[in-house]
Parts: structure tokens; C-alpha cells; sequence
């Protein structure tokens, strides 16, 4: 194998590259080292990193270079060979890491009580801190390969990854009680933990994590349609109240039934758990009480509320319940005051104002009883 006297690494010019293994073992005594800026040359001999040198030009001679004269006895000025391998390595921090959860954590929805597969996608940057501790520990998963990238590193450490970023998003939506719709206000403090709790792990090899970004938490959209039917009935329940709600609801059940055939059917609709003959009986029957319950109560007229027979007062918002009642001018039917026709007959029931003095007074007075003038049909 021929002897080579420059060593020497351009570098890749988008700057993926992490570890370059220099091709050849074969060096003289003399030999030129040339280090770019942001680069590290290594110098390792039987699987251990001797020597290290940072951008500069150098000559490899036994007076100067200490690694030289541990390692073999060369005479002084000479153009003996020697043998190490040597790797270039990249200081630059590298921002722009993707990483992601491989599989979903499945958890419960505090707020929605619906099972979700979460996923979990960010952004982390590395620049290796400890050379000697990032070769002599990864030297063996470098292989023979002559360019290794950050993504190939990246590799390497995603189990940890993963698994601590699983742990950290379940803690905070179950033990803090945290919905997956409602996390995003949380992401910069789930990033901060994440990252303290894998620092550890990265420095011991020789790796320092500079930034770390939690971006996205999300999950399937059939989960997310599910959650959009539970607000969808939760809006229904707010309007019509408990009683009207369930009313709704039965009769859902009913349409559902109506639209299948045979009791199997039924069944399998959900309405049997034991239903057989008495199925149509026992639906009728809730039917029944549910709409005798929803007659037994009465809606405020502001927030929709159930409130008892005879409820002055709304229980939920205050609003007064109770309507004063007038009798209508033409038929004198009983109606409730404020209404601007009779239910009954269809009469106007607004006020008239006189002509002549602005006086008001109730509907079908045909002449002002202050001045006396005709008033306007």
C-alpha cells in the first residue's frame, strides 16, 4: 500500500456530514495534516483516540507530535511509515434534526374521556462536545464506513428519543390533566423538560443536545371526529337541558329502530341488553316517562334551563319565569302580556298612540278618552 504524505478533508458542502474516515492507514514520518475550519482531526491507534488537532496545518514529525513517539520508535528526520487511522469530525452544530414518535401512545383524554393514539413530531439541533468521548464510544457503530451523517447518529439515540418523549406527554395529559386539544399552550414547557431529561444520556456520549422543539402533538382524524360528535351532543344537552335532551335522545333510539327490521336488528342496535316480545313495550315506556318528565318542567326562557312547575325564578341564571296575562281586547282569550298579536283571534295587541294629545292606550280604543279624538283604525 502506497505511502501518503497529505491528509487532508474538503468537507460536503451541505454540511450533513458528522464523522469522515480518512482511506488509508499508510503514513510517513513528515507527513502533512491539513484540518479545515469547523473540523477536528482524531488520530487513533488500536481502537483508542490518541491524539486530537483543531484547524491548522501541521507537520507529522517525531519532535512535534507526541502521539508519534509513544506509539513507535522512529528515527529523527527519517521517512519511516507509521500506521493509525484518522477521522475528520465535524464541531458545526447541526439545528435542523427531525424526529418523531415511530408508533402512537395510546391514552385517555382527560377532558373527553375518548381513547387517542398520540403522535409527537420536533425539531432538535447536536454538535458533539467530547471528541474523544463521542469516537471511543461510537467508533465500533462507525464501522468501516468512510462518511458518517448526523441522521445515521440521530439513528442511534431515537429509542431514547422516543421512549422519553412518550413518557413525558403521558404525564402531563394524565397526571396534570391536560387535554390533547389543549396542549399546544404547553409545548415550549414539554420541549424544556424533554430536553433536560435526555441531556444526560446524549453527554454521555461526549453528544451536547443545543435546542430541542416539541412542534406538533397530534392524532388520527377518526379520533378527532370522535371528539367532534361528543361536543356536537354536548351543544344539544346545553340547549334543550337535561330533561329535553333526554327526550331527544329516546327518540333517536326509536328512528334508529324504526329504520331496521326484526328483533335481531334491534338488538344488535344496541336497544336489546334482554330485550325479546317486550322490547317495543319497554321503549314505549321510556318514551313515556320521558316526555311526562319533560311536561313536569318548564325551560327558562333565556339559558334553556329545567326548572320545576311553579318556578318564579330561573335556577340556573336568575331570569324571572312567571308571565303576567292580559285578556285580548277582541275575544278577551287569556294571553300572555307582551305579545304583539292574540293567539286565539289575531288582533293586533300594541298600543295605540293618540293623534292629537301622544297619549297611549290599549288596543281597539277608537276615540282618546284625554281630548276625545278619533283615533286611527
Amino acid at each position: 500500500m502506497a505511502i501518503i504524505d497529505v491528509i487532508k478533508f474538503d468537507g460536503i458542502a451541505n454540511r450533513d456530514w458528522l464523522v469522515y474516515r480518512y482511506p488509508g492507514d499508510n503514513f510517513a514520518n513528515g507527513t502533512q495534516l491539513i484540518v479545515g475550519e469547523g473540523q477536528v482531526a482524531i488520530f487513533v491507534k488500536g481502537g483508542q483516540a490518541v491524539d486530537y488537532y483543531t484547524a491548522g496545518t501541521y507537520t507529522l514529525k517525531t519532535e512535534n507530535v507526541p502521539f508519534l513517539r509513544s506509539l513507535i520508535n522512529l528515527p529523527f528526520g527519517g521517512k519511516t511509515p507509521f500506521t493509525a487511522e484518522v477521522f475528520f469530525i465535524n464541531k458545526a452544530a447541526k439545528l435542523d434534526l427531525l424526529w418523531g414518535t415511530s408508533d402512537p401512545v395510546s391514552l385517555i383524554d382527560p377532558k373527553y374521556g375518548v381513547r387517542l393514539r398520540v403522535r409527537a413530531f420536533g425539531q432538535l439541533g447536536l454538535r458533539i462536545e467530547d471528541f474523544r468521548v463521542f469516537l471511543t464510544e461510537l467508533i465500533g457503530a462507525v464501522g468501516q464506513n468512510r462518511i458518517v451523517k448526523y441522521d445515521t447518529v440521530i439513528g442511534y439515540f431515537r429509542g431514547e428519543i422516543v421512549t422519553t418523549m412518550k413518557s413525558v406527554i403521558a404525564d402531563v395529559i394524565i397526571n396534570k390533566k391536560i387535554s390533547v386539544l389543549e396542549i399546544a399552550p404547553h409545548l415550549d414547557e414539554l420541549s424544556d423538560l424533554s430536553r433536560d431529561t435526555l441531556m444526560e444520556e446524549f453527554e454521555r456520549f461526549g453528544v451536547k443536545i443545543v435546542n430541542f422543539h416539541l412542534k406538533s402533538i397530534n392524532f388520527p382524524d377518526e379520533d378527532f371526529d370522535m371528539i367532534n360528535k361528543l361536543l356536537g351532543e354536548k351543544a344539544a344537552f346545553d340547549i334543550f337541558g337535561d330533561q329535553r335532551y333526554n327526550v331527544k335522545r329516546t327518540f333517536d333510539v326509536m328512528e334508529t329502530a324504526a329504520g331496521n327490521e326484526g328483533q335481531g336488528s334491534l338488538a344488535a342496535a344496541g336497544l336489546g341488553l334482554g330485550l325479546g316480545a317486550g322490547a317495543g313495550a319497554t321503549i314505549s315506556s321510556r318514551v313515556h316517562d320521558a316526555v311526562n318528565a319533560s311536561a313536569s318542567t318548564s325551560a327558562c326562557t333565556k339559558c334553556g334551563q329545567a326548572n320545576p312547575p311553579g318556578t318564579r325564578f330561573c335556577t340556573n341564571c336568575g331570569e324571572k319565569q312567571e308571565t303576567a296575562q292580559i285578556s285580548c281586547y277582541s275575544c278577551n282569550a287569556s294571553i300572555a302580556e307582551g305579545v304583539r298579536f292574540c293567539p286565539e283571534c289575531g288582533a293586533s295587541m300594541e298600543e295605540k298612540r293618540c293623534p292629537g294629545c301622544g297619549g297611549s292606550h290599549r288596543p281597539g280604543t277608537k276615540f282618546c278618552p284625554e281630548c276625545g279624538t278619533r283615533m286611527e283604525e
